[in-house]
């Protein structure tokens, strides 16, 4: 008991020691509105997923995709964009039926944020679907940070 006693005030007073400072202060990263690298600048990046399926025929022919994508998507986008191939699956909302695409377009462009940007995503969008009988064009766009 007498040692309990003797030890409670080293206890209490360990208990209100000051932690020491690190050494070096953590790296930071850059404010949220600012990048990483400073020769990058902020963009807007779109990525949009064309199917190729048509109901009443086999797909979107090779040649029908390369005249949308000179006609319509590069005078909407002329600074650049870049073209991958992909496999699609979606779930129709009214049916509930899924929906498989082997041939997928998925276009990627990384743009200056631009208040006619909205009119020109859903100028391609609504383009491709009238031209091929689609129900939709899958759009994603999120902020980023660029330098090409």
């Amino acid at each position: 008991m007498r040692l309990t006693l003797a030890l409670t005030p080293l206890v209490l007073l360990a208990a209100c020691a000051v932690p020491p400072a690190p050494a070096t202060p953590p790296p930071s990263l850059p404010a949220p509105e600012a990048c990483l690298l400073p020769s990058q600048h902020r963009m807007v990046v779109a990525e949009l997923f064309f199917g190729r399926t048509i109901r009443d025929r086999l797909m979107v022919s090779d040649a029908e995709w390369a005249d949308f994508l000179a006609k319509i998507v590069i005078p909407n986008f002329p600074d650049g964009l870049t073209v991958f191939d992909g496999y699609g699956q979606s779930r129709d909302p009214a049916t509930g039926a899924i929906g498989r695409s082997p041939e997928v377009k998925i276009v990627l462009v990384a743009v200056e944020p631009a208040p006619d940007l909205p009119a020109r995503l859903n100028a391609v969008r609504d383009a491709y679907g009238a031209r091929f009988s689609q129900k939709s064009v899958g759009l994603i766009t999120r902020e980023s940070c660029a330098v090409f």
